[in-house]
């Protein structure tokens, strides 16, 4: 028993030394500004080679030459890269993680010609998924997102952005985030939780007329104040888009969140151009997602700020759309851009998050390195991490992703591919070669 106690004690010991990782092939480290990139920046990877990185105490200390870093640390335990890639951990920064059943039967739906809107009406849609999530337990929500989750980070993510908006109501949308809560608590990577009690207008409050109101009512003096006070999210996001939110209905949800002192995201412009990219500017957003129907004014609005861009080709392809959000132009206007899975049930079941880069290169016209930075700092930008993760850099903290790839471009290329060999997250190893993913 003696002998257990020791041995459980050194290996302790030895996972709390700093870590020296070495041979990598590539170490992309994305060093610079804390801040989103935007423009010709989004294309500045600062890749390094035969170089190590130290890490001690969940942060990084140092990139440099092996020998040097060796120096800087009495004693360190060396992670051999193997020639791999190694690069910041990628940051989903817009997800709806936690639901209950899968909506295979929509997509048939959508198959043979019935749109968003009309399956939405029929009470399909997010409807259906409210209708679930009702239903079912908060252990069970817990249950169900905790592999989805670990499968996301399996493809070299750190950092994932989770909404509620599947409850509609005081109490759904509370277990929701309790859900997220607990699994922040429980798994080895970040989440970022985000109110969304405005993803639609449930279904009981459609008529009459004057229901609707009352539930903007309940979003914004029982919803936001309880959840602002139980602390149970950093964000709140609203989904304005025709048939759903108006920009003076979102306007008025987002300025309470604001007043709660919740930070600012905006479901916008997905399907039409209804002003959420200028609503997002005038609030100061830190984020407008969507965007594939953005206006000439919406970009001029959001060249103005420091609003990221998130972008979510994923859907659109999902959809069966043959539009995508006008990345080209957003970035040649100055604004940083950011590239997430909405992963969700209806519109866009994907956990893979290099699957979207593929996507960023091929539908989006991004080159490989706007890509990644789409997905590293510009993540962290759109939920408000950049000065902590997103980049491999003295001082920030130690979430690294190594690749099975010899160069950074494999990461995008591979279609579909999970290519993560391992995740760390402030310096702790994730095991995901133990990792229980569907």
């Amino acid at each position: 028993m003696a002998t257990r106690k020791r041995s459980r004690a050194a290996v302790r010991t030895a996972e709390e030394r700093p870590l020296l990782f070495v041979n990598a092939a590539q170490v992309v480290t994305c060093a610079g500004p804390a801040r989103s990139r935007r423009g010709p920046e989004m294309k500045e990877l600062a890749i390094a080679k035969n170089v190590a990185v130290l890490a001690a105490n969940g942060v990084v200390k140092a990139v440099g030459p092996r020998a040097e870093l060796r120096a800087l640390a009495k004693s360190v335990a060396e992670v051999d890269c193997k020639g791999g890639v190694l690069m910041p951990a990628m940051v989903d920064s817009h997800t709806h993680a936690v639901f209950g059943a899968a909506r295979y039967a929509e997509h048939e739906m959508r198959a043979s010609g019935m749109d968003y809107m009309q399956i939405a009406r029929q009470g399909g849609g997010i409807h259906s998924s409210v209708r679930d999530v009702r239903e079912r337990s908060e252990r069970e929500l817990v249950e169900l997102a905790r592999n989805r989750l670990r499968r996301l980070a399996s493809f070299g993510v750190g950092t994932i952005e989770v909404k509620s908006g599947y409850g509609l109501s005081l109490e759904d949308e509370l277990k929701l985030l309790r859900v997220i809560q607990k699994l922040a608590r429980e798994l080895p990577i970040r989440l970022v939780p985000t109110f969304l009690g405005a993803h639609e207008v449930p279904l009981e409050y459609r008529e009459p007329s004057s229901r609707r109101r009352e539930y903007i009512e309940l979003v914004v003096r029982e919803m936001i104040p309880r959840v602002a006070a139980d602390k149970l999210a950093r964000f709140a996001d609203v989904f304005c888009e025709t048939g759903v939110y108006t920009a003076d209905e979102s306007r008025e949800i987002l300025n309470a969140a604001k007043a709660a002192g919740l930070g600012l995201k905006l479901h916008a412009d997905e399907l039409t151009a209804c002003g959420g990219a200028e609503l997002a500017a005038q609030v100061g957003a830190t984020s407008a997602d969507h965007l594939a129907a953005i206006s000439e004014a919406g970009v001029r609005a959001l060249a103005g700020g420091g609003t990221v861009a998130t972008l979510l080709p994923a859907t659109m392809v999902f959809l069966g759309k043959t539009g995508q959000a006008p990345a080209r132009r957003l970035i040649n206007a100055g604004i940083p851009v950011a590239l997430a899975t909405d992963f969700n049930p209806g519109t866009s079941p994907t956990m893979g998050l290099p699957l979207v880069l593929t996507l960023g290169v091929s539908q989006l016209r991004l080159s490989a390195a706007e890509s990644i930075i789409a997905a590293t700092v510009n993540g962290a930008a759109a939920v408000g991490l950049a000065d902590r993760v997103g980049q491999i850099s003295p001082g920030f903290e130690a979430d690294l992703a190594l690749f099975d790839a010899s160069d950074f471009r494999e990461v995008p290329y591979w279609l579909g591919a999970r290519l993560c060999r391992e995740l760390w997250t402030r310096g702790k190893a994730c095991g995901l070669h133990n990792l229980d993913v569907i």
